[in-house]
């Protein structure tokens, strides 16, 4: 039996910082649903969504991971260039790593935690709270599964 083959996407996600923190994974997820069906119709969107799934988001940093199937990669990366709001706030994005395994995309997406969280501190000196929650997320990064 030959498993299910899927593509990992790291994207850094550029977004008006005023943007509410909260759910924004989720409308995130229905912005790039949005743009799927806008430019690839519904049959387009039905293929994308039997693995499509934001599998991580930092709101401070602003990186992404998003899992879709292999068969359907380009039309979703290509769906995802096309959102241009999220919100009703302007959006762009910018893909860091495109891996077959989330293994290596975790590797990827720690390393650039790693350094968007030193570019964070710069000049701000770190805080308990910011030091818990830079470790917060990057144990989320490590606990990514299927």
């Amino acid at each position: 039996m030959v498993g299910f083959k899927n593509r990992y996407m790291l994207f850094e996600v550029s977004i008006d910082k005023a943007a509410p923190l909260d759910d924004l994974q989720s409308n995130l997820a229905t912005a790039i649903k949005h743009s799927i069906l806008l430019n690839f119709g519904e049959c387009g969107l039905a293929s994308s969504l039997a693995s499509f799934q934001v599998k991580y988001l930092n709101p401070r940093t602003k990186l992404c991971i998003i899992r879709t199937s292999r068969q359907d990669y380009q039309n979703v990366w290509s769906a995802i260039t096309m959102v241009s709001t999220i919100l009703n706030l302007p959006a762009s994005f910018n893909l860091l790593d495109l891996t077959g395994s989330i293994k290596a995309c975790r590797k990827a997406a720690i390393s650039c935690e790693e350094a968007k969280f030193e570019q964070l501190l710069k000049g701000v000196p770190l805080t308990d709270k910011l030091n818990q929650e830079m470790h917060k997320y990057l144990e989320k990064i490590k606990v990514l599964e299927h």
